[in-house]
């Protein structure tokens, strides 16, 4: 009986015991619960502070691209990702605020939300995926010369350019209306980073029909000096209104197989040159002269990438209908193909097709521009008469791209 009270007496002494230990470490656990989450924050304010309760102010939405679409993620990304003030937004008591401007430092991982001074702000951030630029991919997988002025960025950029017999310039981008693939050559990525590149055909064709779109007229009459132009007004020497022949067809072809990529990928503003200006003296649509580019390039073999603002053509600036155009023949010389003298070059296809530079305009043999000859050198044409038609377009800098540019692992546009 002495022995049954004792072990009660024990028991009870040790729940005793027990209860206090669990106080104690109940009271420990709940003072550094409250030191790590605490349910306010104080707000500096012009008047003052104000104690919010973080329910009240808080993010409650984060969003990562993928692709064409943002979806919500749990946490802010550190790397690979760039912060769109545009998209990020914040909201008051559930009604968007648009004079609330919003701001990430993705290095520091600090926000900024200006002004933040009414309770029941909630903000969303927004974020885009980091894209290297293509030029900078092509750059750093393929190595092409480099030519140091450049229209495209008003003289001031560096273009990087192509030679040579077969370099590592392929790319395969679109699909045609009967759902081949599209492959291309870079001929080069221009001073403002867009990249310009010339049709090849389906396939990894080097030569043959099947490197062009077709053959056409250049224009269909030869009579009058303005016919050199890819677009002309019928009247003047720069001219721009009316569609040549060949601009036609590039047109047609580009609606039929190139539109849909616009918007993402085919840069409407680098343009083309059709260099009109003259070798020397003054122009008339009948009189008998050469445009510049035959002094460059019959007389001298110096290719320029320059052109006069009055001949810079595209979709941007009013004077082309669809972003799309030709190779000019400083373009081509500087690739290898120069004034009867063949070398060898990735554009030699064994074909006759059209550059958009002018040549000379004479009353005895009319309107005539370069052309690049089935032997692979630079020749004229008289513009009624029909060549090859191989398109040239600009994809824009800020665009994804993989690839090394062999025909085993072509850049491929994302």
């Amino acid at each position: 009986m002495e022995i049954e009270k004792l072990k009660k007496s024990n028991t009870k002494r040790y729940i005793i015991i027990g209860s206090i230990v669990v106080l104690i470490l109940a009271g420990i656990t709940l003072t550094f619960t409250k030191a790590k989450y605490k349910t306010t924050t104080s707000i500096p304010l012009v008047n003052g502070t104000i104690n919010y309760d973080l329910s009240d102010l808080n993010l409650i939405g984060v969003y990562i691209q993928e692709g064409e679409e943002y979806v919500k993620t749990d946490t802010i990304p550190t790397s690979g990702y760039e912060f769109n003030s545009e998209e990020s937004y914040c909201t008051i008591n559930n009604e968007r605020d648009d004079t609330i401007t919003l701001n990430y430092d993705m290095s520091t991982q600090n926000l900024t939300v200006t002004p933040l001074t009414t309770k029941g702000t909630k903000c969303y951030l927004y974020f885009d995926e980091h894209k290297i630029p293509a030029g900078d991919t092509i750059l750093a997988a393929s190595k092409p010369q480099a030519q140091t002025t450049d229209w495209t960025n008003n003289g001031q950029g560096v273009t990087y350019y192509y030679t040579g017999a077969n370099p590592n310039n392929w790319v395969q981008f679109g699909t045609n209306s009967s759902g081949q693939s599209l492959y291309w050559r870079i001929i080069r990525i221009n001073g403002d980073g867009s990249i310009r590149m010339i049709y090849q055909g389906t396939g990894f064709n080097t030569e043959g029909t099947n490197t062009q779109i077709g053959t056409s007229a250049f224009n269909s009459s030869y009579n009058r000096s303005y016919y050199v132009g890819l677009v002309h007004d019928g009247s003047s020497q720069h001219g721009s209104g009316q569609n040549s022949t060949i601009m036609k067809t590039l047109n047609t072809w580009y609606n039929n197989n190139l539109a849909s990529y616009e918007t993402d990928y085919i840069d409407t503003g680098a343009g083309f040159c059709s260099d009109r200006n003259l070798q020397s003296g003054s122009w008339s649509a009948t009189g008998n002269h050469d445009y510049a580019a035959y002094g460059r390039l019959v007389n001298s073999n110096s290719p320029s990438l320059q052109c006069s603002d009055v001949d810079i053509l595209s979709q941007d600036n009013g004077r082309l209908p669809n972003p799309i155009g030709l190779i000019t023949a400083d373009e081509a010389a500087l690739a290898g193909v120069t004034w009867n003298n063949q070398k060898e070059s990735y554009l030699n296809t064994g074909q006759t097709y059209w550059t958009m530079s002018p040549y000379s305009y004479g009353s005895s043999y009319g309107a005539g521009v370069f052309i690049v000859w089935s032997d692979g050198y630079l020749n004229y044409g008289r513009v009624d008469f029909a060549y090859g038609v191989r398109p040239v377009i600009n994809l824009k800098s800020a665009i994804t791209i993989t690839g090394e540019g062999s025909v085993d692992k072509p850049f491929k546009i994302q």
